[in-house]
């Protein structure tokens, strides 16, 4: 299904990092992944072992990172903005503005950074795809979480907004929205092994479970592929009936 396709992935240890990149692979694929760990060989080459023909990257800088992929393959077909940020719990009273600044360079203007470099290059070729690994989260909101559901709404509106300006150079944009997903990030092993509080955590979902790594990176791998060619502006939302 993606064969032939250069995807590049950033924030690759964290969020949909690992079981996007490994379906993305199994389906094709040569995938480029970022990390800020990527600095340190020992980490790079243990994400190599997890995740079995990977290419990792050690530049960090987006403007360095893009340009060696296109480098090396000439080519870019796909931009994923895997960026992960932790939830920081904060009332308004209690909020830190520069807590604030932090969330949403961390998941907003960095997206925004990567968005820019790639389309340059996918202007060039005619075609490619970009996508903002986001949250269903902003649909509803969450209170005490106002800093991090406003950094993810406004990855959605990005995309939103960046496939119509990029559609007529043959660029899709789409935002992929979970929500109660498994994931360290923001579901420790603790938590999910106490039966009490997963109930808990599991109660508003419909489907009554949360959604697994996998299934996400399904999704993920169909947005990458020429088969979503006709999607673009769309927030997809991967929730279990919650968004």
């Amino acid at each position: 299904m993606l064969q032939n396709k250069v995807i590049l992935i950033t924030d690759a240890t964290h969020f949909l990092g690992k079981p996007g990149t490994s379906v993305l692979i199994r389906e094709g694929a040569t995938v480029y992944a970022q990390d800020a760990s990527f600095t340190n060989d020992g980490a790079r080459a243990d994400y190599e072992k997890l995740v079995p023909g990977v290419k990792t990257l050690t530049e960090q800088i987006p403007e360095d990172v893009v340009a060696k992929v296109v480098e090396l393959e000439g080519h870019l077909d796909v931009m994923v903005n895997n960026d992960a940020y932790p939830a920081v719990k904060s009332s308004i009273d209690e909020a830190d503005v520069e807590e604030f600044r932090r969330a949403l360079d961390g998941l907003l203007v960095r997206g925004f950074s990567y968005a820019k470099l790639a389309s340059a290059q996918m202007k060039k070729q005619g075609h490619g795809k970009i996508l903002f690994i986001s949250s269903a989260v902003p649909k509803h909101g969450l209170p005490n979480y106002s800093m991090y559901v406003a950094g993810r709404g406004g990855a959605n509106a990005l995309a939103v907004s960046l496939a119509k300006e990029l559609g007529p150079f043959g660029i899709r944009v789409n935002a992929l929205a979970p929500n109660f997903i498994e994931s360290p990030t923001y579901f420790p092993k603790e938590l999910l092994e106490n039966e009490e509080i997963y109930k808990k955590i599991t109660k508003p979902i419909p489907l009554g479970r949360l959604g697994k790594p996998e299934e996400a990176g399904e999704y993920l791998a169909f947005l990458s592929s020429d088969k979503s060619d006709y999607i673009t502006g769309q927030v997809l939302y991967f929730a279990g009936g919650w968004a």
